[in-house]
């Protein structure tokens, strides 16, 4: 099943489903498609990639070892791991204080403080999405969608931070991950034990 053939259009939209892992809504023309092949799932308004579908997306996004610039994007991914842990740390004090109570916003500059830590995060976000981009170029469109969401997050949305049912930062951040995880091969256990090691000073 990892060979199928698949219209452009349609490989890019099961690539999109896989690395959401879910979407809600009215199925596309490719979605529907993709839906009588058994490569995604249709439930009512949900939709879901099946395990055929996922193989073949890993199939499609995964570099081989020995393929050109893997070292960089290894390098680069090392790199982005810490900014990543720095983004949980600061969704988990989003939504709770250092105390274990649950973060009413009522301090303003509590949430400031969070704000001005974001704006670092996207900081040191932004090069390692141009570093990945000059060897992955799909990558490239995770930059203006993480910047649309802080935008809209400055704004006085705060759901434009955590949501998970619209393309928040950290959905979008989320979505990001995923794709570097199925193009280098990386499970998620794996993702969690490197992440690990660089956050607490060990070696990769």
């Amino acid at each position: 099943m990892a060979d199928v053939a698949l219209p452009d259009n349609e490989r890019d939209a099961l690539i999109a489903m896989v690395v959401r892992g879910m979407a809600r809504g009215e199925a596309s023309p490719e979605q529907q498609s993709l839906a009588d092949q058994g490569l995604i799932l249709l439930k009512g308004p949900i939709m879901m990639p099946t395990p055929a579908g996922t193989e073949i997306v890993a199939t499609l996004l995964r570099l081989s070892d020995d393929a050109p610039g893997r070292d960089k994007i290894m390098d680069t991914f090392r790199k982005f791991l810490p900014v990543n842990r720095r983004l949980r740390d600061l969704c988990t004090a989003w939504q709770v204080r250092p105390d274990g109570t649950a973060n009413d916003h009522s301090d303003d500059g509590y949430d400031a403080d969070i704000r001005d830590r974001l704006d670092d995060i996207d900081e040191a976000v932004g090069p390692l999405i141009k570093r990945f981009a000059d060897e992955l170029p799909r990558v490239a469109v995770y930059r203006p969608r993480l910047t649309t969401a802080l935008e809209k997050f400055d704004e006085g949305d705060d759901s434009w931070l955590a949501s998970p049912i619209i393309d928040s930062y950290h959905t979008v951040w989320m979505h990001l991950h995923q794709e570097l995880l199925l193009t280098i091969g990386m499970s998620r256990k794996e993702d969690e034990e490197l992440e690990e090691r660089l956050v607490s000073g060990g070696t990769a």
